[in-house]
């Protein structure tokens, strides 16, 4: 993990604190949620928010011996830019209706809970599920029944997906 301190933040959502988060870090992070939840299940199915919540939720299902999982398809950042709220894909009717209706026995799994909107938005479709995050800020944290790390709410994380290597070069060409 690399945090990043911008002192003139040119993100365009102007975060001061940005956090780099490595494949292996994320795989261990969401092993530790995964142990977390062990304690709180057992979980009948899996709806993991995508897209972010596609690889913590893989990881949890395998740890905890899940093997139903659903998406919900739901986009409010364009990159990097939070815009409005779309619900591109509800939980399937078969989720939805286990244990009664409500959610009850559903985990809900994605990366990060930031304002609270998706997770609101999810908690309305599944109001007793289990929800999930790997990462809480402030906002959001409310909505989130388990999660791993809270940071501040001007944190930006670049997921291993929203990353690449990438050569830098030298601030200074030809040495002294």
């Amino acid at each position: 993990m690399l945090w990043i301190v911008s002192l003139r933040p040119s993100h365009p959502r102007e975060h001061l604190f940005h956090r780099v988060l490595g494949g292996r870090e994320l795989g261990r992070i969401a092993r530790a949620l995964a142990w977390r939840l062990a304690e709180v299940g057992p979980f009948a199915a899996i709806v993991c928010i995508t897209r972010g919540g596609l690889v913590p939720a893989a990881i949890v299902a395998r740890e905890l011996g899940i093997r139903v999982i659903e998406t919900v398809c739901v986009a409010s950042y364009d990159h990097v830019t939070q815009g409005e709220l779309r619900l591109l894909k509800t939980v399937a009717a078969n989720i939805v209706a286990l244990d009664g209706g409500r959610g009850r026995g559903v985990l809900i799994v994605d990366d990060l809970v930031d304002t609270g909107a998706t997770a609101k938005l999810v908690r309305d479709l599944l109001p007793e599920a289990h929800f999930a995050a790997v990462y809480a800020k402030p906002m959001g944290r409310p909505l989130v029944d388990t999660f791993i790390t809270e940071v501040s709410q001007d944190t930006w994380i670049f997921f291993p997906w929203d990353t690449g290597l990438a050569f830098q070069p030298p601030i200074r060409e030809g040495g002294l």
